[in-house]
């Protein structure tokens, strides 16, 4: 399993990468915008970041735009994202983590091919599961 941070902007996040990119002498692999996603979203969001990480050495932050009707406020803002090998290993993990918290995102089949959900613990810290499903 992978543990990576996952950060939310207030529509800035493409603005904020490139900085990051810069004063850590990064790489950005993946940026991808709201347009290229099945969902519907207000035309000012279309060119907003869905999706970028940023390549730090070894280390990968994530992170996207929120949507307007999702306001980032500090705290909200950071997010740990779980990636899985297995399903089984995911299904257990959010079952066990969901214990008392609240889930935000029952796990589902995504548009990219993963199986994703998203939960906030019983401590208030938001998580995300992914698992891509073997093609």
């Amino acid at each position: 399993m992978e543990v990576q941070p996952y950060l939310t902007f207030r529509g800035n996040c493409e603005e904020a990468f490139n900085f990051y990119k810069e004063a850590l002498s990064g790489e950005i692999p993946m940026l991808s915008y709201f347009e290229s996603a099945p969902m519907d979203v207000p035309e000012a969001y279309k060119k907003k970041i869905l999706h970028a990480i940023l390549k730090l050495g070894q280390a990968i932050i994530m992170a996207s735009d929120s949507l307007p009707d999702h306001p980032v406020t500090i705290g909200n803002n950071v997010t740990l994202s779980l990636n899985f090998e297995n399903i089984a290993q995911l299904e257990t993990a959010f079952t066990n983590l969901s214990a008392g918290g609240q889930v935000t995102m029952p796990l589902q089949d995504t548009f990219w091919g993963a199986q994703f959900g998203m939960l906030t613990d019983k401590f208030g810290i938001n998580w995300m599961f992914n698992c891509e499903q073997k093609k």
